[in-house]
């Protein structure tokens, strides 16, 4: 989209087109998100093991690697380039992505990626909620009282159509978050349901999605995303499903391949820190080795593409590990504490043996 402007009727080749549609990837990022929140509870009948115990865990877990990006990513806005045509970031800027609140707000952008996880946040916030009306009611009210309004509103918009902004999408993506969650009882159902053809179903129900996106082109797509996006979720839901019934196989060996679970180790770093760095290079670097066009996207795919991965690897190492690996500041403070204590240790080994043997 960087390479080739006019997204998404832009001049890119015609064999490019399925890159234009990376906002799927989002999507099912939510619905894997939904699902892999869900699996636990859905083992102790939909129960969690506490609101404030659940929202300070993600809270853990997702906001100190978000803040060190937000960061990074402000260095960057204000003295490398701007990540948006809107100019680099405010005092307002900090202040609402800082508080995680660009659903709700606007305010220039100091990382395009930003936005979703805005969003993520809000749907934790409502995680308690859908569980209760997933324990009290059933899987069809859940999605009946998420949904529906949901499908409502985009019928009253003009020509059936909503025009999506920069805010307020959490709602709109809410049933497919919702999508994971119900996709998530199979991973504890009985043996009859886990073995139905899971893979086979999100096929099916993928297939006319993707015919029509093909059929109408990208333009089409990309101005109906309020409806693809509900359309989709349900095959993205039961093909995690089959995942986790160990169908596809072959897709499953691929998945747990070594390298792929490396790279999953440190996706959301990733996600996090790629953007700025693509736009340093398309912006900065790029214009002084290639023309504009195809060869500036061969330019930036091969060195942005192996750096961000680099980049993100290094960075979880020091902002997202450390989260993962402990679960307070207490245990982080005691690892930091034996490591340091190790390192003297070996230190302090290693010079009595240099002494001894003077």
């Amino acid at each position: 989209m960087y390479t080739f402007p006019g997204f998404p009727n832009s001049s890119a080749p015609a064999w490019l087109d399925g890159l234009k549609f990376g906002r799927l990837a989002v999507v099912f990022f939510l619905v894997l998100s939904g699902f892999s929140l869900a699996i636990s509870p859905a083992g102790r009948n939909w129960r969690s093991a506490g609101v404030g115990e659940f929202l300070r865990r993600r809270a853990w877990r997702i906001l100190p690697p978000y803040w060190a990006a937000l960061a990074i990513s402000l260095i960057i806005s204000w003295f490398v380039v701007p990540a948006s045509h809107l100019g680099r970031p405010t005092g307002a800027s900090v202040l609402v992505y800082g508080l995680v609140a660009q659903d709700n707000f606007s305010a220039p952008t100091p990382n395009g990626a930003f936005w979703s996880i805005g969003v993520e946040v809000e749907l934790y916030l409502l995680f308690p909620l859908f569980l209760f009306l997933r324990r009290r009611l059933n899987a069809v009210a859940l999605i009946a009282c998420v949904t529906l309004p949901v499908i409502a509103r985009g019928l009253m918009a003009t020509d059936a159509s909503p025009v999506e902004g920069n805010n307020w999408l959490a709602p709109h993506l809410a049933p497919v978050f919702v999508a994971g969650i119900i996709g998530a009882g199979v991973v504890n159902a009985s043996e009859r349901v886990q073995r139905l053809p899971w893979g086979w179903f999100a096929g099916l129900a993928a297939l006319p999605v993707l015919a029509l996106g093909l059929i109408q082109g990208s333009v089409w797509t990309v101005d109906h995303y309020f409806w693809v996006d509900l359309a989709i979720a349900p095959a993205m839901a039961m093909l995690l499903s089959a995942l986790s019934t160990g169908r596809p196989a072959t897709l499953v060996r691929l998945l747990t391949a070594r390298p792929m679970q490396s790279l999953g180790g440190f996706s959301y770093s990733l996600y996090l820190i790629h953007l700025p760095i693509v736009m340093a290079v398309i912006r900065r670097v790029a214009p002084h080795f290639v023309s504009p066009g195809l060869p500036t996207f061969w330019f930036t795919l091969a060195l942005a593409l192996p750096v961000s991965v680099l980049g993100a690897w290094l960075f979880s190492r020091i902002f997202e590990m450390p989260f993962k690996q402990n679960r307070s500041w207490k245990s982080l403070i005691a690892q930091r504490r034996s490591r340091w204590s190790d390192a003297s240790t070996q230190e302090a080994q290693g010079l009595f043996e240099e002494s001894a043997q003077r």
